[in-house]
């Protein structure tokens, strides 16, 4: 495509050199650099990608976009200053893979807690529906039944609109994405066009990369703000910031809750490990998913299906047929009738949800807890963690999660920080993962429940920069079928 097509939307504030060029793909690391490529000169936290022009046209770049020009300027390569080479990434990305979220309709799903079932569930709920569909996760990308890997739970602009592209190649009607507040930020979602968006909830998450909590909502309501008029949006009112996410937006907004006057209304009837009994807009449907956090994520998914003009009856027929996202209070049985659950619960929002579900089920004392927090993130929710689970269990077992470039002994120190001398008598600490659930199984009795947080789906444990295979589901039906 050529460059002055490219560069057409983003109303650069000076060109200098011949625009008049083929560009062939899009880049930002120059170590990746091919020929004819437009090298975008990124500041990221770590580095600045305008120390790296001269080696991405040495690779074959013969345009660069940057927010400044270099000193010395190369008379074969096109510079195209920008004010902002983040948002540029993302409006020139769109284009050049043919403006592919405006040819299908892209719901965006935000929050802290439940994008990734909300998103998961209702990929699967229009598919089920007979539509083709995509999903862009924190568990995985997919394009109708077809899997491709992810490694953050949003990909960075030119990867995005690339994967769009190829679901629109498909026939894909529907893309679900979850949104999350690095990608806001960092503009990674620039150019794309959403037919609506959701917001499942905020508490404390991440503030290692945002510095503070406004910021963290700030990050949120940023994609509510720039929805379009054409749009939709959803708010789970029964958060206190759920209204502060629909403030600025131009979307044509509706509320759910479980406990205030809103739009969409749910009511938990019964309980149980296998699922519960709902009652969604005066209608009674059994779902396989379990807790009050559920019953939120299956009410913003009934109300995401209403919105993309799905009936009622058959939105709540979709809904009863849904399978728990992997990972998302995955309840496994031992033949001696120890329960096990696997639950992605890694702030201490999503922990106490889970544990006070399981609460709800059975008596605590019943409940043994292996949790850990990860390393190189923020420090101040591990001692919150910590207390959650060491005041709401019959025994506590602290552990490992991904303690990246930390050493676990560290991070242990600081959950133990929120412990109390009483919880402590209760409490255990065991820094290796598989030596933690292995204990705790050998620990419980038939009657006993243990939940395993923290991880989930997760595949892999990461020490000091390497990813070593570990699944917290394998290990756990590893030791179930040792016992007899």
């Amino acid at each position: 495509m050529k460059l002055s097509k490219l560069i057409s939307k983003i109303k650069p504030e000076k060109v200098a050199g011949n625009d008049d060029i083929n560009i062939c793909s899009l880049g930002f690391d120059s170590r990746n650099t091919c020929e004819n490529q437009l090298f975008f000169a990124v500041c990221g936290t770590k580095t600045d990608g305008h120390d790296f022009m001269d080696a991405a046209i040495n690779q074959g770049a013969t345009a660069i976009v940057c927010e400044h020009f270099p000193e010395k300027l190369n008379e074969k390569i096109c510079y195209v200053k920008v004010a902002d080479s983040n948002a540029a990434i993302g409006i020139i990305a769109s284009e050049f893979y043919g403006n592919p979220s405006s040819k299908l309709k892209l719901v965006g799903i935000t929050g802290t807690n439940g994008k990734t079932t909300t998103a998961t569930l209702l990929f699967q709920l229009v598919k089920n529906y007979g539509y083709k569909a995509g999903l862009i996760s924190t568990i995985a990308n997919y394009i109708n039944n077809k899997e491709i890997e992810t490694t953050h739970t949003t990909p960075n602009a030119v990867q995005l609109n690339e994967l769009l592209s190829k679901m629109v190649e498909a026939g894909c009607d529907y893309c679900f994405m979850e949104v999350s507040s690095h990608s806001i930020v960092q503009k990674r979602i620039a150019g794309l066009i959403f037919a609506g968006g959701v917001f499942s909830n905020i508490t404390r998450d991440h503030l290692d990369y945002h510095g503070n909590f406004e910021e963290y909502i700030k990050a949120k309501k940023k994609f509510f703000d720039d929805l379009p008029a054409t749009a939709f949006a959803l708010t789970n009112i029964d958060d206190r910031n759920g209204k502060v996410m629909m403030q600025n937006t131009k979307a044509k907004y509706k509320t759910y809750a479980l406990k205030t006057v809103a739009d969409y209304k749910c009511k938990i009837l019964e309980l149980g490990f296998t699922g519960m009994l709902l009652n969604i807009d005066s209608t009674d449907v059994w779902i396989k998913c379990v807790g009050a956090f559920n019953a939120y994520n299956m009410l913003a998914i009934y109300a995401t299906a209403r919105e993309l003009g799905i009936d009622k009856i058959e939105a709540l027929r979709l809904l009863s047929d849904l399978n728990p996202a992997a990972g998302r209070f995955e309840c496994l049985r031992a033949n001696n009738g120890i329960t096990a659950i696997i639950d992605y619960a890694h702030t201490p929002d999503a922990l106490e949800n889970v544990i006070s579900t399981i609460n709800e089920i059975c008596r605590k004392e019943l409940l043994i807890t292996v949790v850990g927090c990860g390393g190189n993130r923020d420090k101040g929710k591990r001692p919150m963690m910590a207390k959650i689970a060491s005041e709401n269990s019959g025994l506590t077992i602290l552990t490992s999660d991904n303690p990246r470039y930390e050493k676990p002994e560290d991070i242990l120190k600081d959950m133990c920080e929120g412990i109390t001398s009483v919880s402590m008598k209760k409490t255990l600490i065991i820094a290796d993962r598989r030596e933690a659930i292995r204990t705790a199984v050998m620990m419980a009795k038939p009657d006993n429940v243990i939940l395993v947080a923290g991880k989930g789906h997760e595949s892999y444990q990461e020490i000091n920069g390497i990813r070593s295979h570990f699944s917290d589901r394998e290990i756990i039906n590893e030791i179930f079928n040792d016992i007899k």
